[in-house]
């Protein structure tokens, strides 16, 4: 049965573009048929969306690789391609999206709908028939479908909880989400018992409800990587009230004081902000009779016998009630970057340039370089993008050779 995943890496594409047709029109009464090639359809775009309904991430660990529809070819006739189908990504609420390579922030997807585009499907290209002009009367080309983008990603997960649990291993945290919740993690009298965040929905009364998450147990150094619970720390990131979790019974042979002090530490350590957030500090195991409960002054409780149990909800809902009426209502976000304009001329040797930009690269990747009428075009095309006045301000010389996207070409000066 899989479990909990709250990281894993996508990688997503676009559809590609549907091909241009190249077709005349033939029938019997049209004494001078013209140019009657379909356009292509667009590629399906990627959409990454929120769903409260998908706990994890685990649908990606295995089978990281998502593609749309690609587009359909133009036809005779004007018949333009279909368009390709766009994909839909779900993905669990408060999932954050990052570049793989420079982990750049993209998107963070907090409420049920929120939606982002990862990736644009290809455009379609172009039929003969939008060739025809009046210096131009049977354009014999069309353009091919442009290829749909791509894009590595890694997902992180940040559990959506009003109340983090937080606390060493074998703190009692998950006796406690059990009693005050359905959840049932696994419980045990060894160091580490919660490898996976839980989530537990606690009901008081009618109109007082809140979310618990069970955060695996920190030690000291967990900021840094020590131990198992440094990879859920961004867990608590998003919960309104942290209720430190004391082991008063010492399983963990580190005295109350000293857990809090180490606690309250690694929290700074990850995200020092963290220390403002509201929260309880609660002993637990309070059942015990042992010398050592005698030295704590605050908070008891004791999960197995329900000691102590109902105040510490209490005090937790008038927290996250506080919380809730202070905060605005988080809001997700996306990245929203405009296409890059013009192009970029690069001088690779003494007679080598490229020429990269979305402008000048599309319009040799979408056009048939075999056809001396299609290079025609190209060669126009790229006048007007001022490709040729570039190249002759960078000094190229005529048999320079010219790198666009995966073509080369020798340059031939303009007279």
């Amino acid at each position: 049965m899989a479990g909990f995943v709250d990281e894993a890496q996508l990688n997503v594409r676009g559809g590609d573009g549907g091909a241009g047709c190249v077709s005349m029109r033939r029938e019997g009464p049209v004494a001078m048929g013209g140019p009657n090639g379909g356009d292509g359809g667009k590629g399906g775009d990627v959409w990454l969306v929120a769903n409260r309904n998908v706990a994890s991430l685990v649908a990606f660990k295995d089978y990281p690789h998502r593609r749309a529809g690609n587009g359909v070819h133009g036809q005779g006739k004007d018949m333009h391609g279909r368009r390709g189908e766009d994909l839909e990504i779900q993905v669990p609420e408060g999932t954050v999206v990052k570049d793989l390579y420079t982990g750049e922030v993209l998107a963070d997807l907090v409420h049920h709908g929120d939606r982002w585009m990862a990736v644009a499907g290809g455009r379609g290209g172009r039929g003969n028939a939008r060739f025809l002009s009046n210096s131009r009367r049977a354009p014999m080309f069309a353009e091919q479908g442009e290829e749909g983008e791509e894009r590595w990603m890694r997902l992180e997960l940040k559990l959506m909880a009003d109340v983090a649990l937080v606390g060493f291993p074998n703190a009692g945290k998950s006796t406690f989400i059990s009693a005050i919740s359905a959840a049932k993690p696994k419980i045990a009298n060894y160091p580490f018992t919660t490898l996976e965040p839980h989530l537990g929905v606690v009901r008081l009364d009618d109109t007082t409800e809140f979310i618990v998450a069970d955060i695996p147990g920190l030690i000291e150094g967990a900021a840094e990587g020590k131990g198992l619970g440094h990879q859920f720390l961004r867990h608590i990131e998003r919960a309104r009230v942290l209720c430190l979790l004391i082991d008063l019974v010492n399983d963990s042979e580190v005295s109350p004081e000293e857990q809090e002090r180490v606690l309250l530490h690694e929290l700074e350590a990850y995200r020092p902000e963290l220390l403002e957030r509201p929260r309880i500090v609660v002993g637990t195991k309070a059942d015990a009779t042992i010398a050592e409960l005698d030295g704590w002054t605050g908070l008891r409780m004791s999960s197995a016998t329900g000691e102590g149990v109902r105040p510490v909800l209490y005090k937790l809902a008038d927290l996250v009630r506080e919380a809730r009426g202070q905060e605005p209502e988080r809001e997700g976000f996306v990245i929203l970057r405009p296409d890059p304009v013009g192009f970029v001329l690069e001088r690779l040797d003494e007679h080598e340039f490229r020429l990269s930009g979305r402008e000048v690269e599309r319009a040799v990747a979408l056009n048939d370089v075999t056809t001396p009428e299609s290079l025609s075009y190209i060669d126009n095309r790229l006048k007007r993008l001022g490709v040729a006045r570039a190249l002759q301000r960078a000094g190229a010389q005529e048999g320079d050779v010219i790198h666009i996207g995966g073509f080369s070409f020798d340059y031939v000066p303009e007279l």
